[in-house]
């Protein structure tokens, strides 16, 4: 079986993170405490975990800054993308690259939350997304 459970993204500041996923995303934590916030998603869970207190539970050093990696989330329109990207900008994101169309089709942006962490906000119209907010894999 196919499946993460978890995707855990180390934070520095909780109320700075909160603000960015709850304003700009418009999500709501299920649970929530002085080092760690979780949001139910569809399908699996995202946690926000205080960058050294992950470190620790993990056995590992903190090492900061943003890894070669970037979370996506889809949206079912084009028109959707620029809007949302304004909207996590406002929350406190930066943005990376401002939407464009890629030479393979759909339209999409990058922004980075307040930790450094990649986001895409991308459109594909190979790839439906249902009623849940499940994503299909198409070509």
């Amino acid at each position: 079986m196919q499946q993460i459970s978890v995707i855990t993204l180390g934070i520095a500041d909780a109320a700075r993170a909160l603000r960015f996923y709850a304003d700009g995303f418009g999500w709501t934590p299920v649970f929530r405490n002085h080092e760690i916030i979780f949001f139910q998603m569809n399908g699996l869970v995202l946690g926000l975990f205080q960058r050294e207190a992950l470190a620790a539970d993990m056995g590992r050093a903190s090492e900061g800054g943003a890894a070669a990696m970037a979370l996506a989330h889809n949206v079912p329109t084009r028109e959707e993308v620029a809007p949302l990207m304004q909207r996590l900008i406002a929350a406190g994101g930066v943005m990376a690259r401002a939407p464009d169309a890629p030479p393979h089709g759909g339209y999409r942006g990058y922004l980075a939350d307040p930790d450094g962490n990649a986001w895409e906000i991308a459109w594909n119209p190979a790839w439906p997304i249902d009623a849940e907010g499940h994503v299909r894999f198409g070509l």
